[in-house]
């Protein structure tokens, strides 16, 4: 009677772990750099929030009609003002004029000079991290620009 073979041997399970430790060797470097995507995804959703805001800002003084305004009503019942360019509707470039029309700021830490605001990511003090990773916000044109979030400026 012939005996059937039952298991795996020694040499198939130890082929088996070789193959799994160089899967794992190979695949564990994809998945460190995670946070940096969360950084630049983070922050890429503040430049879609900045460039909406400008959007929606110019939009409310051109439909108001008042194109020597120095401010516009950014909410339904006129609560929220922001404080935007004369003939062009874009927000300034200060607490008063972007930071305003976005509303929601949490998490970010917002400098101004020079007609230029720069974000940055913030601690829960409110202090600016990963200061290289960061938005400008040029208020004479209105733009933002998202060119410093790269994996080496927001990988820290």
């Amino acid at each position: 009677m012939k005996r059937m073979q039952s298991g795996f041997t020694l040499v198939e399970l130890i082929v088996v772990i070789v193959i799994l430790g160089i899967l794992a060797a190979t695949a564990l470097p994809r998945f460190i750099n995670v946070s940096a995507d969360a950084r630049i995804a983070a922050m890429n959703g503040m430049v879609g929030a900045m460039r909406s805001a400008v959007a929606l800002a110019q939009s409310r003084y051109v439909a108001a009609g008042d194109f020597t305004a120095s401010s516009v009503k950014m909410d339904m019942d006129g609560g929220k003002t922001v404080t935007v360019a004369k003939t062009t509707g874009i927000p300034t470039a200060d607490d008063a004029g972007i930071v305003a029309a976005l509303q929601a700021t949490d998490g970010f830490k917002f400098t101004h000079a020079s007609g230029v605001t720069t974000v940055t990511r913030a601690d829960s003090s409110g202090n600016a991290v990963d200061t290289s990773c960061k938005i400008t916000y040029a208020a004479a044109t209105g733009t933002v620009d998202a060119s410093a979030l790269t994996a080496a400026n927001c990988g820290g």
